[in-house]
């Protein structure tokens, strides 16, 4: 969402803005800009730990409310203020939301003046997290995200990139245009809810001995972002994964699978059930032809391998009797419109989703460009990340669906 698009798309929400304690929570203060140009009434509470990294002051100057950081403010406190601003917000929303944060609204804590406004107030509340890479890999960040969200907790990121520690991998606080316009989505019509979306993504490995694999460069980033809009949008989403390191997206089911025939496998088990397929899996074409049971030794010969294909998930889904709305990918190094259109003619399916590949382009990347094609018209999606192109192309899906009817029989 650009900055013209979210104008005043949060006009009269009031919104709580919880900061905590962590190096990204400077990006606050452009956080509080960004929603009051979405027309939004904000008010600030710092934490303890968040004040040492950020003041008061400029919160203060930016919202043009008093900040409140402490639960034993004799001031604010005498008309019980924190119960006060619980009552008065029509969103919560907590950015940074450290571990140690999601920790204790886990738990239920009201340690501090945050955490019990989390507790006392019915307002729906939102995390934006941000913590070292690590921090938010550790199966007890995500245990403790995991019964936040089934109590209805909506997580927005966090992002994949570089981190202030050094390091680089997923938990970067998302940028502030994009924390406003996961609420704007979140507070707004959900184009695909009660619809049923099954997803594949990420590459498959198919073993050549127990060592060795064939596989492809596909990250699975694309998939699990579409996976993620799809819930986001009011969709029951399952993701067929193949091996990748990726957070499961919130409010999607998640099967594991590392081959293609695992993939099919996967998903047939659940297509029956589903009104759209969005097969963004990098499938290998082909496997060899026999897995050899211990490692192969150099001999200082050349190595041959017999190759036999995979199945063609994707134009056993088209084929089915009774089918749901099915879309493709293309990656393609040449020639994109030309062999796209020709895969969507030949595999008979509803749309195509084509880019190009290579040179630094498409995989193992947060933005790309994409062409979406279908029987009668194109649309082009510029550059982009990810992310942004996931919520286009589910906006272009649910208009086809809704133009060209529901599941094809």
């Amino acid at each position: 969402m650009t900055a013209l698009d979210s104008a005043r798309a949060l006009a009269g929400v009031r919104v709580l803005l919880g900061v905590s304690g962590g190096i990204a929570a400077y990006k606050g203060a452009e956080l509080v800009r960004r929603l009051r140009d979405a027309g939004a009434q904000v008010r600030v509470v710092l934490t303890e730990n968040a004040a040492r990294f950020v003041t008061a002051l400029t919160f203060q100057a930016l919202s043009g409310h008093p900040v409140r950081t402490s639960l034993w403010d004799e001031s604010a406190e005498a008309a019980m203020g924190h119960i006060e601003l619980a009552r008065w917000a029509d969103e919560i929303l907590i950015a940074p939301a450290s571990a140690d944060l999601i920790a204790r609204l886990a738990q239920g804590h009201a340690d501090d003046l945050l955490t019990t406004l989390c507790l006392a107030s019915t307002a729906p509340l939102a995390l934006a997290p941000a913590m070292n890479q690590q921090m938010w890999a550790h199966a007890a960040t995500q245990a403790n995200l995991g019964l936040l969200r089934a109590r209805g907790v909506r997580v927005f990121g966090p992002a994949c990139g570089d981190q202030a520690c050094g390091e680089s991998g997923v938990g970067r606080l998302l940028e502030a245009v994009e924390i406003v316009a996961e609420l704007v989505r979140a507070r707004g019509p959900r184009e695909m809810a009660g619809q049923r979306v099954l997803g594949s993504a990420g590459p498959t490995f198919e073993d050549i001995d127990p060592v060795r694999f064939i596989g492809n460069r596909s990250s699975g980033r694309m998939g699990f972002a579409i996976a993620a809009a799809a819930a986001q949008a009011g969709a029951e989403v399952t993701l067929v994964a193949g091996p990748v390191h990726l957070a499961t997206p919130a409010g999607v089911a998640r099967v594991d699978v590392r081959s293609a025939r695992q993939m099919r496998d996967a998903v047939f088990a659940h297509v029956a059930d589903c009104d759209v397929f969005v097969s963004a899996a990098a499938v290998g074409d082909y496997r060899p032809q026999a897995v050899a049971a211990q490692k192969m030794k150099k001999t200082g010969q050349a190595l041959h391998l017999s190759l036999v294909q995979n199945p063609d998930i994707l134009a056993e889904v088209a084929a089915l009797p009774r089918r749901p709305f099915v879309v493709g990918f293309a990656a393609e190094t040449e020639h994109v419109e030309t062999h796209a259109r020709d895969k969507l003619e030949r595999k008979h399916l509803d749309l195509i989703v084509a880019n190009q590949v290579g040179a630094n382009l498409g995989f193992e990347r947060d933005d790309n460009a994409l062409l979406l094609l279908w029987p009668d018209g194109r649309k082009e999606l510029p550059r982009a990340d990810k992310r942004e192109l996931a919520r286009a192309l589910l906006a272009c899906i649910a208009a086809l669906r809704t133009t060209h009817g529901g599941n094809r029989s």
